[in-house]
């Protein structure tokens, strides 16, 4: 992360260097930008939040392990496509979930919806992209994590 932070900052000092007006017409609109998205952002993380409070580690393992395939599948991925989460977060949520003894088909489809489908920052990318694009985003994504689920189960053997 210093790296990234690193090259970022000598990058803007290497156009702050060739054209100081252009970037700083580049960082005010860039500061512009950030603002108006920063409610919704804020609610993403709200709601983030909220749901792992209220869904804890353990419960979830308890959730995902109770049903039977089908069921178990379908419930990780909603439980998934409820918040949209980077890689960071969601590998080590998915390491926790396989050392609880859920199925790894049931990880796949969790973790996958969860870094592809978020429905809670749908709000955001209808703002952005449009409703039609967002949806349509968001559900072939969903599909995309259900075949990725279906693929790891058949590959596993975990179909009973």
């Amino acid at each position: 992360m210093i790296l990234l932070f690193s090259v970022t900052f000598a990058a803007l000092v290497v156009s702050y260097l060739a054209d100081r007006q252009k970037t700083g017409k580049a960082l005010k609109l860039a500061w512009k930008k950030f603002s108006a998205i920063l409610p919704q952002f804020m609610t993403m993380l709200a709601l983030l939040a909220l749901f792992t409070t209220l869904v804890p580690l353990s419960r979830m393992s308890d959730l995902l392990q109770q049903h039977t395939n089908i069921w178990q599948l379908l419930l990780a991925l909603a439980l998934g496509s409820i918040i949209f989460v980077p890689g960071f977060i969601a590998f080590p949520l998915a390491a926790v979930l396989v050392k609880n003894g859920v199925p790894y088909y049931v990880v796949a489809a969790f973790t996958s919806s969860l870094m592809l489908v978020g429905f809670a920052s749908l709000p955001v990318e209808i703002t952005y992209f449009g409703k039609r694009s967002a949806l349509w985003r968001n559900l072939v994504c969903l599909v995309i994590s259900l075949l990725t689920a279906l693929s790891v189960g058949v590959l596993y053997g975990e179909f009973r």
